[in-house]
């Protein structure tokens, strides 16, 4: 990837991204037009080398190879070939805090597994892989190196986005315990939704070469994703990655995480594999054919009974698992809901807002007050750390079972220490009443109604009729309307959810609960992983109050404010409530005055 014109006098504040330049005519202004030598281009950690030449017109060039450095100031520094690198900023050496024997000596049983290992992770910027990224690098500080793959979006390039990952606040604690953590995080320019993942052949050879571990995270968590971007992304990538695997000399473990509810037409869903709706090679082959249009066309048709594109795939990415387990060590980790942090790195952190963290943040900014589920049943989720940790030792268990005797699929859900819908719904009000934001436009009334008919009367009444009224009165000031926009999102998306929320799942985690048992006591406190030890009522404790923060941006120090804009709130609702019961009283009377009036009572 080369650099733009926007991008050429940028200081980074990464201490070193490497990424793999394609263009040989953008400029790179930073060279001097003399350096004509011959430059190594290298991650830190594996020395790895992209093959370029810098020549005397100040354009990159192709066949030979260019290092680019930054040092702690964010200026990027050139570096020849035939000059040490010792000392420079990007040198990680673990020697700088204590010798390697020191280290190995104090390790646990997983902490000494990742030592000295190369990762591979994909979907390193969505919310699972940063949890993910952030606890290898601060749970085992042997690791030697982190590869994230990472494509440019929304006009941000890989560069620019590794660096938001970076400086999120989630990294503020292995940042004060390890500042130059970011030595060992390197970029891979790559797009899942392409061919072979769209990574350079420098790049692949690099991860051939280098990478011990992987696991797979990426994936297009809409549930109503087109079915072709759902393959591609899904099932494709999958297999793209496992190819790519099998010619990694140094492959120790490979985790494809899934999702509990892939197998959802199953009762109960077991830690084994299932038939799925239909072959893997059959779908990417159907997918290859077909247009998008007419595969769009015949989606209903291949969905059948399944609810929707996002389980419908998931379910058959597990058959592309399923066919490799005899030949690599590869497993299956299938997380059920996943919401907040528990305790690490940062209570109650969450980026974003899918499930249930949705309807908590429309519900407390005032905007949802129904929900269609059965208040009294389970709902199987679990904090993010939690799950972090749990994956992570199921890498391990992976390594240390190559060949498993039984399917080495791993269910990660509460039911140990569930918790139901109503509970989640009065743990969320109790503590987030007490933390308002300055983002809410209502005051919180919430329910959630087992029965469609209920909920419908809501949704027309509570919400799309006071919507309506708003965005007229807006309308008739002179301003833009929002609100029946935002509630035809909502809508979609609560009726997607519905599906989930008005059927009990019950699962088996046998094979959970035979590796937490494997743990020595110190991993088990150090990736603390253990369900039945979750509180719930402490959880909720920062739920909210971390939706408030990193979802919403509204910072902590706004309570007092949101707090007098929650009681204004609070009476606009009440007197609201009291106008419509009068209004009701009115019409209600008005009627009765009439039926007495025909009846000649009166």
């Amino acid at each position: 990837m080369g650099y733009n014109d926007q991008d050429k006098n940028k200081k980074y504040r990464s201490p070193l991204l490497l990424f793999s330049f394609y263009s040989t005519t953008q400029q790179t202004s930073h060279l001097s037009p003399s350096s004509a030598e011959t430059l190594v281009f290298t991650s830190v950690t594996t020395r790895s080398q992209s093959l370029f030449t810098v020549n005397s017109n100040n354009r990159i060039e192709k066949g030979k190879m260019v290092e680019v450095l930054l040092e702690s100031g964010g200026q990027e520094v050139a570096i020849p070939k035939d000059v040490s690198r010792e000392g420079t900023p990007t040198e990680y050496a673990p020697t700088d805090m204590q010798s390697s024997t020191e280290i190995v000596q104090k390790l646990t049983s997983i902490q000494e597994f990742y030592y000295g290992q190369s990762v591979f992770v994909t979907g390193g910027t969505g919310f699972l892989g940063k949890l993910l990224i952030e606890k290898l690098l601060r749970g085992c500080p042997g690791i030697n190196c982190i590869y994230v793959l990472v494509r440019s979006k929304k006009g941000k390039n890989v560069i620019q986005r590794t660096e938001e990952l970076i400086d999120d606040p989630l990294f503020s604690k292995v940042k004060e315990k390890q500042p130059k953590f970011s030595h060992r995080i390197v970029a891979i320019e790559g797009d899942c939704s392409m061919p072979n993942l769209g990574i350079s052949m420098i790049d692949r050879a690099t991860l051939i070469r280098e990478v011990s571990i992987i696991y797979h995270v990426a994936a297009t968590v809409r549930f109503n994703e087109k079915l072709k971007t759902a393959i591609t992304i899904n099932v494709r990538s999958l297999k793209d990655l496992i190819s790519l695997s099998k010619e990694m000399p140094k492959l120790k473990s490979f985790v494809h995480v899934s999702t509990a509810f892939a197998n959802c037409l199953e009762s109960p869903i077991e830690e084994k594999f299932y038939d799925p709706p239909i072959d893997s090679d059959k779908l990417i082959n159907l997918m290859d054919c077909l247009d998008e249009k007419m595969l769009d066309d015949i989606t209903p048709q291949l969905l059948g009974k399944w609810p929707n594109t996002y389980v419908y795939t998931k379910s058959v990415a597990e058959n592309v698992v399923k066919k490799m387990v005899d030949t690599m060590p590869i497993g299956i980790f299938r997380p059920a809901i996943v919401i907040s942090t528990y305790r690490e790195p940062i209570r109650g952190w969450v980026d974003n807002m899918y499930g249930p963290v949705g309807i908590t943040t429309g519900a407390g900014l005032g905007l949802i007050r129904s929900h269609h589920c059965d208040g009294s049943m389970k709902i199987h989720v679990v904090p993010g750390d939690m799950t972090i940790n749990a994956l992570i030792a199921t890498a391990w268990d992976i390594a240390n079972n190559p060949r498993p005797s039984q399917d080495p699929i791993y269910n990660y859900v509460s039911k140990d220490n569930p918790i139901t819908y109503d509970e989640l719904k009065n743990m969320s009000a109790k503590y987030g009443l007490l933390t308002p934001t300055m983002e809410s436009i209502g005051y919180y009334s919430f329910r959630n109604n087992k029965h469609r008919l209920v909920h419908l009367f809501y949704v027309y009444f509570v919400h799309l009729l006071p919507a309506l009224i708003i965005d007229t009165v807006a309308l008739c000031i002179g301003k833009q309307p929002k609100l029946l926009k935002i509630y035809s999102k909502i809508h979609k998306f609560m009726d997607i959810l519905s599906h989930f929320s008005t059927i009990e799942w019950n699962f088996t985690n046998d094979k959970l609960r035979a590796l937490h048992n494997k743990l020595s006591i110190e991993d088990r406190d150090l990736f603390f992983c253990d369900m039945k030890e979750l509180v719930w009522d402490n959880f909720f404790q920062t739920y909210l109050l971390g939706i408030r923060i990193y979802v919403l941006k509204d910072p902590i120090e706004t309570i007092p404010q949101a707090r007098i804009r929650w009681q204004r709130l609070y009476w606009i609702h009440q007197g609201l409530k009291l106008f419509i019961l009068c209004i009701f009283l009115i019409i209600t009377w008005v009627i009765l005055s009439k039926i007495f009036v025909a009846l000649g009572y009166a």
